[in-house]
């Protein structure tokens, strides 16, 4: 491609005109989609989520690209790079949460105690890398709001009064957040670990 077509095109998209997007698109979407294979090998459906992510991402930054820093396709790619680098990091924690499923359905029978609060688990079961990992997934699928009051109640140990201070919120109002919070973190974590010995309780 000629300089004077990548600069109309860079203009293009700096300013959201749609022909730019298009041009764009046609020039380069078959060629990313090669580098981006050789990548990932033959799976194509996670080239082809691959190759949309980075024409979205290349969307919500083309105001800030500068030619002078390199060309469209080197922008283009580099923002290919980092989707795919956050395809595996995102495939490295879907593993680790099914190894923690697995283990938790290795688990005896006693962990229905455990959940209910009629038995202590271990601490072996409580500083264990796989819950650490299941509550973490299952954190990060809350709201904000949520995560902030549960990590600070039981992980932290703040009393409420701290709490509530830090949120600007009265007791009240902090400890009723706490028990949707609570109620929320059990439903996610059900669904996380469904079909793996647990029913209807989780360990907040």
């Amino acid at each position: 491609m000629d300089k004077q077509t990548e600069t109309d095109i860079a203009e293009g998209l700096r300013a959201g005109d749609p022909d730019a997007w298009l041009a764009l698109y046609d020039l380069y979407a078959e060629r990313l989609w090669s580098h981006v294979a050789r990548l990932m090998g033959s799976d194509a459906s996670s080239v082809a989520d691959i190759v949309q992510e980075t024409f979205l991402a290349a969307a919500r930054s083309a105001r800030r690209f500068d030619p002078q820093r390199g060309s469209l396709h080197v922008w283009l790619w580099t923002i290919a790079r980092g989707q795919v680098a956050l395809h595996y990091r995102k495939a490295r924690q879907r593993s680790a949460l099914v190894q923690a499923q697995t283990w938790w359905m290795s688990l005896d029978g006693q962990k229905d105690d455990w959940l209910r609060g009629a038995a202590k688990p271990p601490v072996e079961v409580l500083e264990s890398h796989e819950l650490a990992e299941l509550v973490r997934h299952t954190l990060r699928e809350l709201p904000a709001e949520y995560q902030l009051l549960l990590t600070a109640k039981y992980m932290d140990d703040a009393p409420i009064e701290r709490i509530a201070d830090e949120v600007q919120g009265t007791h009240a109002a902090v400890r009723s957040k706490l028990a949707r919070a609570r109620k929320a973190f059990r439903k996610v974590f059900t669904r996380l670990t469904r079909g793996v010995g647990i029913r209807q309780e989780a360990p907040l």
